[in-house]
């Protein structure tokens, strides 16, 4: 199963390919210059639809690379001999990139959605996603609410890789717009998940009964940051409406009640041999979103890798086109 990893080079990739976009074309000039400021998103690399533009495709990257890195190999990377352009030739494909900012296990700047703590220790130091996440889940909501104005609700998809399909995960959950056509991950997880599985299972209920133990840590130094008091939790309905509280207060975005995730489907496409992000994290995602309500699905590819592959790639394609409700025989 062939793949290609993120950022390499990849000589010959241009060869045999038709119809597609000249990189340098759609690159925004910011991209690779010291103008690059530092906490602002650069302008979007956009893809202009082959015909008529009645969808739009917003495909986020994943941490450390950019629009003008990331999307020319996706979009020359052809399936049963079809590109992605060629397989939505009224998609206008929009590529975000996101903020260049400090990430800590870095130590210097790169373009990160938010900033994140090793994912082997996935659930230590989680608020240093806070910042991030509330901020590019407020820029992808503007990108959908652009969109979906522009070709109705119906023929939007948003879509990520890595730490982008954390990012689109995220976005979904906090999302109270129109319910769009569809969110698709690759090989990505979800922020929280480990905190969203036990809130929407069910689990936290069982905790409670520890606030009775007379050796329990009080104060405020010692309490659960991302907590929520009883009272609150009945305030905002059944468990899997205290999950998706729970989520939009740890990112900082404010409360509403409504579910709208519940009513956008879900693609979730993970390699068995991710070794940046373990196939356990894919699958975490899948459960939370499951008992969250969503309507997800998620394959696994064997032998994969962290990155896309022409297998994720035609399940991913086909389950597109079933949610934008276009048939194999439009060209």
């Amino acid at each position: 199963m062939a793949s290609i990893k993120d950022g390499e080079s990849h000589p010959g990739s241009h060869s045999g390919s038709t119809n597609l976009p000249n990189p340098k074309k759609h690159q925004p000039s910011s991209h690779k210059t010291k103008k690059d400021a530092l906490g602002k998103f650069p302008d979007p690399m956009i893809v202009l639809p082959q015909l008529e533009h009645r969808q739009t495709i917003i495909v986020l990257h994943g941490r450390g690379s950019y629009a003008a890195k990331f999307g020319p190999p996706l979009l020359e990377t052809a399936v049963d001999g079809e590109a992605l352009q060629t397989a939505f030739p009224h998609a206008k494909i929009i590529f975000p990139t996101a903020c260049k900012e400090k990430a800590t296990i870095y130590k210097n700047p790169t373009h990160q959605w938010f900033d994140n703590w090793h994912l082997e220790d996935y659930t230590k130091k989680q608020h240093l996603m806070v910042d991030g996440l509330n901020k590019s889940c407020e820029f992808i909501h503007g990108l959908l609410e652009t969109e979906i104005g522009a070709v109705g609700k119906e023929n939007v998809v948003l879509w990520g890789l890595s730490q982008g399909c954390a990012t689109s995960l995220a976005s979904l959950l906090a999302w109270d717009g129109q319910p769009f056509a569809a969110v698709i991950g690759m090989c990505g997880w979800l922020p929280f998940g480990n905190e969203l599985v036990k809130i929407a299972g069910g689990a936290h209920e069982e905790s409670d009964e520890e606030d009775d133990d007379p050796f329990a840590l009080s104060g405020d130094e010692d309490e659960d940051p991302f907590a929520c008091s009883d009272d609150e939790d009945e305030e905002k309905g059944d468990l899997p409406s205290q999950a998706a509280a729970f989520l939009r207060e740890s990112i900082e975005m404010e409360y509403k009640k409504g579910m709208i995730f519940q009513q956008i489907p879900v693609f979730l496409g993970n390699g068995t041999e991710d070794e940046s992000v373990d196939i356990k994290l894919g699958r975490e995602a899948k459960k939370s979103l499951e008992l969250m309500g969503t309507d997800v699905q998620m394959k696994e590819y064997e032998g994969l890798g962290h990155w896309y592959s022409e297998d994720m790639l035609r399940d991913i394609f086909k389950f597109i086109k079933e949610k934008l409700k276009i048939k194999e025989v439009e060209k």
